[in-house]
């Protein structure tokens, strides 16, 4: 097998898996911190085991800058898996990650105000159509079947989280060259520690089912993902890794249907539809505008 055959089918893993952590933290009925503790912890033992068989605790490895600017990262990353959580039971799985696809025009803004990168007209247009996107979402009510409380809550929190993702993709491009699993690692230790006091350790659940969602979130969702996705994309050309980065919020949105009989609505159906052409546009480097060539 080829190591662009491998790093595909890992790839795809990832992301089918990624896709129904939405599921996992709904049907687990735990308060967010909770699920984000536990998240860490089981995620902190796998990766633990992970980095351990793979000899990455060397003084060499990692610099104290370079541990420092991954901690600041694991409390962007911690921060957007609260927001995102807490956006699924709100606005509901499929819409939540819908909006929550809007990171690559966060990290563009980002990237403008503090590196002052050039915004091209062909950006703008990406930006302006996941613009309308939102606003077709925003405008729309939830159907139904949906499992929303608080739908424009919900989007806000789904933003938040996309916003301090792109914070975290910003630190993590100070760290190349440092083994992913140890800044996945040092992210969930930074977890453990940030959300430790306020995890309710006194009504722990009770049932396995509720305990085996948890590990899973931890386990599958955490460490074996991170495992799959850093093995695939140093396989993968840039192109693919985010071509089949897509499989993410399909797999999301078709799971919260057959969970939960989460149908979208026309509205929201386009404005999600044009929120991921978009985000595929820009990660993809789609052009809009087709270059004038100049006659002779």
């Amino acid at each position: 097998m080829s190591d662009k055959t491998r790093g595909t089918i890992e790839m795809t893993a990832a992301m089918v898996i990624s896709g129904t952590i939405g599921l996992f933290v709904v049907l687990s009925g735990q308060p967010v911190m909770d699920v984000v503790f536990w998240r860490c912890a089981f995620g902190a033992v796998t990766l633990l085991i992970v980095c351990a068989a793979l000899g990455l605790f060397r003084p060499e490895v990692m610099t104290r800058r370079q541990i420092t600017w991954a901690a600041v990262g694991g409390i962007a990353i911690v921060s957007n898996w609260i927001l995102l959580f807490a956006a699924f039971p709100r606005a509901s799985i499929s819409i939540a990650t819908a909006v929550y696809n809007t990171q690559p025009f966060m990290l563009v803004a980002l990237g403008a105000m503090l590196f002052g990168e050039r915004l091209t007209l062909t950006k703008l247009s990406w930006l302006g159509i996941a613009f309308g996107g939102m606003l077709l979402i925003v405008q729309s009510k939830p159907g139904a079947g949906a499992v929303g409380t608080d739908y424009l809550s919900g989007i806000l929190l789904a933003l938040g989280a996309a916003f301090f993702y792109a914070i975290a993709a910003i630190i993590t491009k100070k760290l190349k060259g440092v083994p992913p699993h140890l800044i996945a690692l040092i992210q969930v230790t930074v977890g453990i520690l940030m959300l430790a006091p306020f995890a309710n350790f006194a009504e722990l659940p009770s049932d396995a089912k509720t305990w085996a969602l948890l590990v899973a979130v931890g386990v599958i969702h955490t460490g074996v993902m991170y495992i799959l996705l850093y093995g695939a994309i140093q396989k993968l050309p840039t192109n693919l890794v985010g071509s089949l980065s897509f499989i993410y919020p399909v797999v999301a949105i078709l799971g919260d249907f057959l969970a939960f009989g989460h149908r979208l609505q026309p509205l929201q159906l386009l404005g999600a539809a044009a929120i991921l052409i978009a985000a595929a546009g820009m990660t993809l480097g789609w052009t809009l505008v087709k270059p004038r060539v100049a006659r002779a």
